[in-house]
């Protein structure tokens, strides 16, 4: 069977960042250390660093004292706060192309426009940017969504990182249809946008895609979604084991990608065992 992996598979900048702060953290920290919520959306990541000691809590409140790790995918403005009130040991492993959208948010309160965020309202990225906003923040995660929302005539734009450009695009149009006065700032990571071309390129290519990720990581939901679209036969897993259950009966061509959570080290049994079919 022919094997084609995507060139960018696997962790982003921002991922590799925070998983080497992580680990770092961990071979030096003495007492107890917590992270705020997963230090990314890959469970097989999260398990290694509990095995060595880390300790996942939803709410900084629950932390005493320690060391706290942010995660990249940011954390809310009264979370940074509350760590400084409790002299909690920081930790910042937020992605820098989040911190440009946290920035962006904050200024564009600041010069009182309405804030839209192109994203999912329940991803921690989103509701961290959110909290930039002085409650002038809606997350809208489709143009369909934002044929219900209210726009005021001066509105503000930035997007979730791993939002997808057509999406983004779409949104924004329609604003602009509807406003007079329009600020966009486009917080979509390059690392996005070249994963998804890739994938969709691949897929085309290929008799069946296989998208290595974890099922909390948005970017990899996507990646399988935008793939099953041109390549019905899609499988998304997490881990070599779930193809075993998979049929390849009639596949020549394989592609390969993984979500910008997803590890090399998860990535390669993948590509053993399908070469080996």
């Amino acid at each position: 069977m022919d094997v084609t992996i995507a060139r960018h598979a696997g962790f982003c900048f921002g991922v590799q960042r925070a998983i080497d702060m992580a680990f770092k953290a961990l071979d030096e920290t003495k007492g107890p250390i917590f992270s705020l919520g997963p230090i990314i959306h890959n469970p097989q990541v999260v398990g290694k660093m509990q095995e060595m000691g880390l300790k996942v809590v939803s709410d900084i409140r629950e932390i005493g004292v320690g060391t706290v790790i942010f995660r990249s995918h940011g954390v809310n403005a009264e979370e940074r706060d509350e760590a400084a009130k409790r002299n909690l040991t920081v930790v910042d492993a937020t992605c820098p192309f989040v911190e440009k959208a946290h920035e962006y948010a904050r200024k564009l309160d600041t010069e009182g426009y309405q804030i839209i965020v192109v994203g999912d309202p329940n991803h921690p990225e989103v509701l961290s940017i959110l909290s930039y906003t002085r409650g002038r923040g809606v997350a809208v995660p489709s143009l369909e969504i934002l044929e219900g929302v209210t726009l005021s005539q001066r509105v503000g734009v930035v997007s979730q990182t791993t939002q997808s450009f057509e999406t983004f695009q779409s949104v924004i149009t329609e604003i602009i249809r509807r406003s007079r006065q329009v600020l966009i700032f486009n917080t979509i990571c390059d690392a996005t946008k070249i994963r998804q071309e890739e994938s969709i390129r691949l897929a085309g290519e290929s008799d069946c895609m296989v998208v290595i990720g974890g099922r909390n990581s948005a970017n990899t939901r996507r990646l399988t979604e935008l793939c099953s679209q041109v390549q019905p036969r899609t499988y998304h897993i997490e881990t070599v084991d779930e193809l075993k259950e998979k049929s390849f009966e009639g596949v020549e061509k394989v592609g390969v990608t993984a979500g910008a959570s997803t590890p090399q080290w998860l990535i390669e049994p993948v590509v053993g065992y399908l070469k080996n079919l």
